[in-house]
């Protein structure tokens, strides 16, 4: 079953279109790279579906139900869970409090705050902390334990390696393998290879608010796929 596809969207900032007759999906357990240089239109892809933007044409599907006008809260009740590109962490609340805040959607599911702890022992450690109160690499991990708290079907991670020390990197890479044997689907919007190479099985490419390429990431070389990212 499709959880999440784009059927021919033509996606708005106000009279600026960015995405234009876009389509694409992700099934229920698959692990999805979404490659393209900056400024491509990646990022609008999950303002879209928060409802960040306005759909001129086409249609959003979640669980195969289609959608033209998205309340920026149907993604999360849906069994969608997104981090945001710079990690989207609340200051003036606590680390604890942080977390929280993804399990307001009210979905059942393996996930809770013992569960996350239990993943990230460090956010345990510092719980009465305020967020912003971490190192970068602690921050995604607030950012990825918040969405896990949503119990999600589909984890929509934004350029999740942003920042990072490549040792933080890695241990993400592990994690989504881990979170995608698990049952959870994986959309990742990156541009570390590394990090594409060793989560993602396939891929689409985004170049000036079109899918321009799709296919399968089995037997690409290094240099295949940096030749994708800088289109």
């Amino acid at each position: 079953m499709s959880l999440l596809a784009f059927d021919h969207v033509d996606a708005c900032y106000g009279a600026a279109r960015i995405l234009n007759d876009v389509s694409f999906n992700v099934d229920a357990g698959e692990r999805v790279a979404v490659l393209g240089r900056n400024g491509v239109g990646k990022t609008t892809v999950v303002n879209t579906l928060c409802g960040g933007t306005t759909i001129r044409a086409g249609e959003v599907r979640i669980n195969d139900r289609g959608h033209t006008d998205l309340p920026h809260y149907l993604a999360a009740r849906s069994g969608i869970a997104t981090v945001l590109q710079g990690r989207g962490i609340l200051p003036n609340l606590t680390i604890e409090e942080n977390l929280l805040l993804g399990a307001s959607v009210g979905r059942k599911g393996p996930w809770s705050l013992e569960a996350v702890y239990g993943l990230f022992p460090i956010l345990r450690e510092r719980s009465t902390n305020m967020g912003l109160g971490l190192s970068g690499g602690q921050q995604q991990m607030l950012a990825i334990g918040r969405a896990l708290m949503a119990n999600p079907d589909l984890l929509v991670l934004d350029e999740p390696s942003e920042g990072l020390a490549p040792v933080i990197v890695d241990e993400l890479a592990e994690l989504f393998n881990r979170l995608g044997r698990d049952g959870t689907a994986i959309m990742l919007i990156e541009q570390n290879v590394g990090l594409i190479q060793r989560v993602a099985e396939r891929y689409y490419v985004l170049s000036k608010g079109q899918v321009i390429e799709s296919g399968s990431l089995e037997g690409m070389s290094t240099e295949q796929l940096q030749r994708h990212i800088a289109i």
